[in-house]
């Protein structure tokens, strides 16, 4: 197994495979803020091919063995989080013009994103922001989600941040994987409106270099 940056020859390689890995991460809040699968996959897709955005290629690392992919750590400085999620912008023109996503429920997305996001607490400066991060169920218990951190607390390292922070569901397991990890939880936040929707309370873990 290696870790790779992943770059535009990526791209088509591995479209098919982001929306599930992207979802696995938070099933929850992904299928509150985005309805359902239907409209979250292409969303994922259009924004894996599109450099800037919150899960573009020029933001991802990938796990790889061969020509298969095991799994991803998308993540960047902090303050680039709210570049890319900007940066979402530009996927949405093409698939509301080719019927993908109504303006009706582009709307209620926009809705529920904005409430969801009070689950966030904000992002320092100088961290490793790990948006997304996730191995493929057959290649889970193997050791490379941890391999895939670990290359993230190095990137940050490398880059001079002062440590790595990212945001998980109370109800995912990962919570004792990154505890394992020697991470620890920061903030516990609930957003009500999404929680009366089956939203869990958002945990911010973090460590320090």
């Amino acid at each position: 197994m290696e870790i790779v940056q992943a770059t535009s020859a990526h791209v088509d390689k591995f479209i098919d495979d982001l929306p599930e890995l992207a979802h696995s991460t938070g099933p929850a809040a992904y299928d509150y803020q985005f309805l359902s699968r239907k409209y979250l996959d292409p969303v994922v897709r259009s924004s894996w091919a599109t450099e800037g955005s919150l899960f573009g290629f020029d933001g991802c690392r990938l796990a790889i063995e061969g020509d298969e992919l095991l799994g991803i750590e998308v993540g960047w400085p902090g303050p680039e989080f709210l570049l890319r999620k900007k940066g979402l912008a530009s996927i949405w023109g093409p698939l509301i013009e080719d019927g993908t996503v109504p303006q009706d429920d582009l709307a209620e997305m926009g809705k529920r994103t904005y409430l969801a996001s009070y689950l966030n607490v904000a992002i320092p400066r100088p961290v490793h922001y790990i948006h997304a991060l996730a191995v493929k169920p057959e290649h889970r218990g193997k050791g490379i989600g941890a391999a895939l951190v670990r290359h993230a607390m190095q990137l940050g390292k490398d880059a001079g941040q002062r440590g790595l922070h990212l945001d998980v569901l109370s109800d995912n397991p990962a919570v004792e994987f990154y505890r394992a990890l020697g991470m620890q939880c920061l903030a516990e936040t609930r957003a009500p409106i999404p929680s009366e929707h089956g939203c869990p309370v958002e945990m911010r873990m973090a460590v320090d270099f």
